[in-house]
């Protein structure tokens, strides 16, 4: 897969099999990510009919989402959408719902052919796993858009519960409270006790399916979590060290997440 370059005064290096970009700043940084994933998309779809894309929903994706709804080249009606976690118990309207979260900045933006939501006020959340487990069987993971939280996990896959070798595709979690309190960090939530305890998310195997993984870590805050990926002994301890393991992936950084790498 070929890029186009968009900012020459950037920092490249690869850790394991994973490509790691530094750019100056945020707005930057989501710049690159956007026409590096339009590029992808494009790619697919010269050989495909339709392609599959899971997406995140963090404010650490707003400058990259931003500038992929703008791309007039993308042809968003051959797409089919997922997210990757959702919370169990908020209600239906919750700006926190990461559903919601995405449905306001690119699923409402433009005219996917689908748009699959995990409901995380089903009755039965295990049910909901397994319906949810069947679409992504159905419609075979092509992209996936991702972050890393403070903790290093990717979707809700903490460290207390992530499992590289996970049987299941979607499973039911507790979160732990680090993951918690990121939520209220980022202004989120007022305090921890209102943020939900479990939640439904896709899986690590799930999300390593995909063939392409584009991840999106700016801000200060992830800057110890992003040592630790590209640093820390592969394991599910910090559940990001697996993207070291994975061809076609790429870390997009800026200046401030970059802070205590060499």
């Amino acid at each position: 897969m070929s890029y186009t370059e968009t900012n020459t005064n950037v920092i490249t290096f690869t850790k394991g099999m994973l490509e790691v970009k530094i750019f100056h700043t945020r707005e930057e940084m989501g710049k690159e990510a956007a026409v590096n994933v339009s590029d992808t998309i494009r790619q697919l779809l010269k050989d495909k009919e339709e392609i599959n894309m899971i997406f995140a929903a963090a404010p650490s994706q707003s400058d990259f989402m931003k500038v992929l709804i703008a791309d007039k080249r993308i042809r968003w009606e051959k797409i089919n959408a997922f997210h990757m976690d959702e919370y169990i118990g908020l209600e239906k309207d919750a700006p926190q719902g990461f559903g919601n979260f995405l449905k306001e900045r690119i699923f409402d933006r433009v005219p996917f052919k689908s748009v699959h939501y995990i409901n995380g006020r089903a009755e039965n959340p295990f049910a909901e796993c397994e319906r949810y487990a069947g679409l992504l069987s159905q419609y075979p993971v092509d992209i996936v858009c991702l972050g890393i939280g403070e903790n290093g996990h990717i979707a809700f896959n903490d460290p207390p519960v992530a499992n590289f070798n996970d049987p299941k595709r979607v499973k039911v979690v507790e979160l732990d409270l680090a993951c918690r309190q990121q939520q209220v960090n980022e202004n989120l939530f007022t305090n921890v006790d209102l943020v939900p305890t479990h939640a439904v998310t896709v899986t690590i195997p799930a999300l390593l399916k995909a063939k392409y993984m584009f991840c999106m870590v700016p801000a200060r805050n992830k800057a110890e979590a992003v040592y630790h990926t590209l640093n820390d002994k592969i394991s599910e301890k910090c559940p990001a060290t697996i993207l070291r393991t994975k061809e076609d992936a790429r870390l997009y950084l800026d200046e401030e997440s970059a802070s205590l790498l060499n």
